[in-house]
């Protein structure tokens, strides 16, 4: 099984990309910054792991639109490794995550408070309705007439 499941902070945005062809693909790539649980020095320091995920289609889109550096995201997977010949001749081996799933790993404020941007369309949001004055402590009345009967079968 070759499944991954990241947490972390985009290093940067997305690079995006589109395929050739008839039916072009968008192709996105993003380096998450993942905290390692253990600290590696004595003096505490926290220690991260930069890892290259790749997005295709509509989660390409999706990155493309609302992904930006500092954004702390969810990414599950599967993990690819390739290699190919540089300029030079040389070998080059890579690994990345190929994502199947992604999402936001915390709220807009939370992202914001660290140093993230609001962008896309920004609509207010849903006030919530005020309790009702009749059900002063928060809970529905009970029509007269029902003692034993469930409301649903």
């Amino acid at each position: 099984m070759n499944k991954v499941i990241l947490m972390g902070r985009l290093t940067r945005d997305p690079e995006i990309r589109y395929s050739s062809g008839d039916n072009s693909m968008a192709i996105a790539r993003y380096t998450l910054a993942v905290d390692r649980r253990f600290r590696r020095n004595n003096d505490g320091e926290a220690t991260a792991d930069f890892i290259g995920c790749v997005a295709f289609g509509r989660s390409a889109e999706f990155a493309e639109k609302y992904f930006r550096q500092g954004l702390k995201v969810l990414v599950t997977g599967r993990i690819q490794t390739g290699s190919y010949t540089n300029r030079d001749g040389q070998k080059v081996y890579t690994t990345d995550v190929v994502v199947e799933d992604q999402e936001f790993a915390e709220s807009k404020a939370a992202s914001m408070s660290h140093g993230g941007q609001d962008y896309g369309a920004s609509a207010p949001a849903p006030q919530r309705p005020a309790p009702s004055a009749a059900a002063g402590d928060g809970f529905m009345n009970i029509p007269d007439g029902i003692d034993e009967e469930l409301p649903f079968n």
